[in-house]
């Protein structure tokens, strides 16, 4: 396909595009069926649809994270912002055929921008790509994002299941964890219970993005000459590490997870 050709198909795909809010119903039982994580975040505000000719090809969660004002004061600590001058995307996923496309994933979040600078007041799109699932945010780099850089992250593997175990999700375990060892409380699952209860713990990287909305947004973001538009992170730059002694890890290649066994990632989605 010739550079005109892309351009004319892309155009004519936005064209069909179109997004609206959906029950939540609708957009959790898309999520579970085809996002890589089946755990709905707690906060959210809107669940969007992303319609191609009448047909639910995409959904979007926006809402924020478990420290919404934090996060965008420790992303700009030279403004007062608050939580509601922005919204994070806490899921995304698209049919499997529109993942292969080259082009719907960047026409989808044009089609997202537009709706959030026409129906709410917010400043920014912040978004966070995972790295320990090999993401780079190569959809928000193709989307023109600014990059705020990355962090490194843990999540638990059940080695027996491959259940991806997120640390909000490790809750009884912590607690388990913190009874066998006659203490309060536990933040982090213990080497030795991990290793009695047969689970992992792998470090990776998430990468940071911001997209500003507003012309107040873009003056913002010129006080922070650090967050850019290059220098993106590519497959290189992806960090895979796991826990086989106390404090002590050794890199590994990535990590592979079953994405339908929830054993320990049990939640009620009706809610």
């Amino acid at each position: 396909m010739g550079a005109g050709d892309f351009v004319e198909r892309s155009q004519g795909f936005i064209e069909n595009l179109t997004i609206q809010e959906i029950p939540r119903e609708t957009a959790v039982a898309f999520i579970r069926e085809y996002h890589y994580s089946k755990v709905i975040p707690r906060l959210c505000v809107y669940f969007l649809g992303i319609y191609h000719e009448n047909q639910l090809a995409g959904v979007v969660e926006l809402g924020w994270g478990t420290q919404p004002l934090q996060t965008i004061r420790k992303i700009f600590p030279q403004h007062e912002l608050v939580t509601a001058d922005y919204l994070e995307i806490g899921k995304m996923c698209f049919l499997p055929e529109m993942n292969h496309n080259q082009y719907f994933g960047s026409l989808a979040l044009s089609t997202l921008i537009k709706w959030l600078r026409d129906n709410t007041g917010c400043l920014f799109l912040y978004t966070l790509a995972d790295g320990i699932e090999g993401k780079c945010g190569y959809v928000y780099q193709a989307s023109n994002f600014y990059y705020l850089g990355s962090f490194k992250t843990s999540v638990y593997r059940d080695s027996q299941t491959g259940e991806k175990i997120h640390p909000r999700s490790a809750r009884i375990l912590l607690e388990e964890n913190a009874r066998i060892d006659g203490v309060k409380k536990r933040h982090w699952l213990t080497h030795a219970f991990c290793e009695y209860k047969g689970i992992e713990k792998i470090n990776g990287l998430m990468f940071r993005y911001i997209y500003p909305l507003t012309k107040e947004a873009r003056q913002i973001l010129r006080d922070y000459p650090c967050y850019v538009r290059n220098n993106y992170p590519k497959d290189h730059s992806l960090l895979f590490q796991k826990r086989v002694s106390n404090r002590v890890y050794e890199t590994i290649q990535q990590p592979q997870f079953d994405k339908n066994t929830c054993r320990y990632n049990t939640q009620n989605y009706n809610r």
